[in-house]
């Protein structure tokens, strides 16, 4: 089919690699624009865009989708179909319709739990067992269309948002060639998603990412793993220069008790509103996150030290 590709980040590019293997005639890829990225802040394209370049595929990177002239462009692609992978925009009707048999998203979620901007790190962080990865058709409703294809994917103890991408992007870089597969040969099969247990996964804010010591361990582990690699959850941890903040980038749930934010002994364990987490890797500011050995070595947070 002749396909146009919408994506941006990491998670997409797997995608976008087997759709190309599997033979569609990929006519544009689209990407948000180039933005600042590392320590000079350089202009650099996104993860997608970079990609799509290295195989000789036309990029465009609208800063908008909506506006007449970039509707007109995508109409006049003449396409069977558009798939969208974290694009980062929302489409209008126009657009939506323009392919003739329509646009499809893959979604990193059990819709209609976690629709919206961040479902991986949203169902870790809600302690979710269990999550995967749709195919659906795409509607004017935000993430609310029929599904085409899903499967399902365990949220272990140790994951991470970073871990739990990965693993995601391999399951949707797979069954999306089989849902366009489907869908041109005819026998794709729609469902309706269910009108119980929707969800939404809001775009993640700064201003959450710090952790408040007198949660559960259960809740604080869940955002500490949530949050990882980034933003990272943080906390502050005196040293003689002044408190210097912590990123937490991993951690399990221990049996242990004491004041909330309480170093409990001499390798990370620390004590929460109910139970302890003991981290298992951090990041210290202007340092590169660390196993909790390394860390310690660098900067020990002795049993008794208060965290903020």
């Amino acid at each position: 089919m002749r396909i146009a590709f919408l994506g941006t980040p990491d998670f997409a590019v797997a995608c976008l690699a087997e759709l190309v293997a599997s033979g569609h005639e990929i006519v544009a890829v689209y990407s948000q624009p180039p933005a600042p990225r590392g320590r000079g802040q350089d202009l650099k394209p996104s993860p997608v865009h970079a990609f799509a370049e290295g195989l000789g595929l036309p990029v465009r990177t609208p800063v908008s989708m909506k506006t007449p002239e970039e509707i007109e462009a995508f109409q006049a692609l003449d396409l069977d179909a558009a798939v969208v992978v974290a694009f980062g925009q929302i489409l209008v009707k126009a657009v939506l319709d323009a392919p003739r048999e329509g646009c499809f998203n893959l979604h990193a979620s059990l819709l209609p739990r976690w629709r919206g901007a961040a479902p991986i790190q949203r169902a870790i962080m809600a302690g979710d067992a269990v999550t995967g990865v749709q195919v659906m058709r795409m509607s004017e409703g935000l993430d609310e269309g029929p599904i085409l294809m899903s499967e399902q994917v365990r949220i272990d103890a140790l994951d991470t948002a970073g871990s739990l991408h990965d693993k995601l992007a391999a399951v949707g870089s797979r069954i999306l060639p089989v849902a366009l597969g489907a869908i041109e040969r005819g026998g794709a099969r729609e469902t309706p998603q269910s009108e119980e247990g929707v969800t939404y996964a809001k775009k993640i804010k700064s201003a959450e990412a710090r952790i408040d010591w007198t949660r559960p361990a259960a809740e604080i582990d869940c955002h500490i793993r949530g949050l990882s690699p980034f933003p990272g959850a943080w906390f502050e941890a005196p040293s003689e220069k002044g408190p210097v903040r912590v990123k937490a980038l991993l951690s399990r749930v221990e049996d242990a008790a004491g004041e909330p934010g309480t170093v409990l002994d001499d390798s990370l364990l620390i004590a929460c509103g109910d139970g302890a987490v003991r981290l298992l890797k951090a990041q210290r500011e202007g340092k590169g996150a660390q196993d909790a050995g390394d860390f310690i070595r660098g900067f020990p947070l002795k049993a008794g030290t208060v965290l903020a």
